[in-house]
Formats: structure tokens, sequence, C-alpha cells
């Protein structure tokens, strides 16, 4: 009788966001909600 064991690691570290990374991403996030509301508002006029 074979017995095969696998044993795995995984480690997860924190990624740091710069403060560039930062603005853009939020720059994203505002622009994806103005776009949401403005689709969102399209659907209650029909």
């Amino acid at each position: 009788m074979t017995l095969n064991i696998l044993f795995l690691t995984i480690t997860i570290k924190k990624r740091k966001v710069s403060t560039k990374e930062a603005a853009h991403q939020e720059m994203v996030e505002k622009l994806y909600d103005q776009h949401k509301d403005r689709q969102m508002s399209m659907y209650r006029f029909m």
C-alpha cells in the first residue's frame, strides 16, 4: 500500500499600495459609480 501526501504551504502578503495607485483606484470607482447612477436614472424614466 502506497500513501502519497502532498504538503503545500501558501503565504499571502498584503500588497502595499502607493498614493498614486490609490488615487487612480479612487477615481476609477468614482467614475464607475457615476456611470452606474446614470444608467439607473435612464431606467427610471422608462
